[in-house]
């Protein structure tokens, strides 16, 4: 009996070590391909199909392996771009991302204390210091994947660039402030999050891309239509203000500060909008435009009349700042007492008929707006035949 139970022990151990035996058999044969020059990629997928295995997943040799066979791989095919000879860009790509990513996650296991509690980094610096030259090639292939509108791809890659900083691999190197491409890839991640459609990814990185100022002001826009897609108000606001104060005459900023207070009715805040406006530039049609409609919904309408006059003025052929001058008139006339000052009435009647016959010249098709102000002022101004043709157009 003690001589079975003996017996089945050892069967026990002699099973135990056989994972370990053939994990070692195929780790020598991986470093005997890499020592050979040729088939690397199938010693990365020995590394690969050992990991499938939960009990490798901490194994630092495997990692060490597989970070050496993907760094073959890209050798080889920077030798023939050397070579000018025909290379897989993707490929190539593919493989200095994948460099980072085994880098880093044997760096992680790297950094594991022993039962001690110890901390041994055995790989750190040199690793480091190889993946510092392979990092220019993720910004690189982050705007080949740009040119060729493959946005997802292209944000994998710079972020993989930007996210170098953040990990402990590269202690020390101090690429947030030390690398000046930093801003430049954070605008591009940025607009790729932008360009997917995705408000999160758009924010993600938004807040260094502005060190990139030549590329500000795109970087406020993608990031107010992230803050507007996330139905974040105040945040969407406070960014179409920056972007108002950076380029005021902006023709992507000032509509959209401008509607922001306009859709709830705070007119009082788009009029101090378009009064900075136009500071900057007193003679810009969509600036007058603007302060005439905000005067107009104010209910101020001499104010409302004469910026309609200085745009006329400015442009002959705006539809739209005749409508508004020929509205403001007629409003001025029906707040008059009639009764009192029927004159008076008259002639703001007599000054609203031109603006308003002017807009449906510009506009024949906008009758629902020049229609019943024609009609109140030509029944006040006592024109049978204008009126007549009006009432018949209103009733059709």
């Amino acid at each position: 009996m003690i001589r079975i139970r003996r017996a089945f022990t050892i069967m026990l151990i002699l099973f135990a070590l056989l994972p370990v035996a053939a994990q070692r058999k195929q780790i020598g044969e991986a470093k005997t391909i890499l020592l050979r020059g040729k088939d690397y990629a199938k010693a990365e997928k020995m590394m690969t199909d050992l990991l499938k295995d939960s009990s490798n997943l901490y194994n630092k040799r495997i990692y060490d392996i597989w970070l050496q066979a993907v760094e073959k791989q890209y050798a080889q095919l920077n030798e023939q771009m050397y070579l000018k000879q025909k290379v897989d860009t993707v490929k190539l790509f593919d493989l200095t991302k994948r460099l980072f990513t085994v880098g880093e996650r044997l760096d992680s296991i790297d950094m594991m204390p022993d039962k001690k509690g110890k901390v041994s980094l055995e790989y750190r610096k040199d690793n480091a210091q190889r993946l510092t030259n392979y990092r220019p090639n993720l910004f690189f292939g982050g705007a080949y994947y740009v040119r060729k509108q493959n946005f997802a791809k292209a944000f994998d890659l710079f972020e993989t660039y930007i996210d170098c900083d953040r990990q402990p691999l590269f202690d020390g190197y101090d690429l947030a402030d030390k690398d000046p491409r930093m801003g430049e890839a954070a605008y591009w991640a940025t607009y790729c999050g932008f360009r997917c459609a995705d408000p999160v990814l758009t924010l993600r990185y938004a807040e260094l891309a502005r060190r990139d100022t030549a590329k500000l002001e795109n970087t406020l826009q993608h990031m107010a239509e992230a803050w507007r897609k996330l139905g974040d108000d105040s945040l969407y606001r406070k960014v179409l203000w920056e972007g108002f104060c950076l380029n005021v005459k902006s023709a992507y900023f000032f509509p959209r500060l401008m509607d922001s207070y306009t859709v709830k009715g705070n007119y009082k805040d788009a009029n101090r909008v378009v009064d900075q406006a136009l500071k900057v530039d007193s003679l810009n049609e969509l600036f007058l435009f603007a302060k005439s409609t905000v005067m107009l919904n104010l209910q101020r309408y001499a104010d409302c009349l004469r910026y309609s006059e200085r745009l006329i003025d400015v442009n002959p052929q705006s539809a739209d700042a005749y409508y508004n001058a020929g509205i403001a008139c007629v409003n001025i006339a029906q707040s008059i007492d009639q009764r009192k000052n029927k004159k008076q009435a008259k002639k703001m009647y007599q000054r609203a008929l031109p603006y308003m016959e002017a807009y449906r010249r510009l506009e024949p098709n906008g009758k629902d707006k020049w229609g019943p102000a024609l009609y109140r002022i030509y029944f006040n101004l006592n024109m049978g035949k204008q009126f007549d043709e009006i009432d018949k157009i209103l009733k059709k």
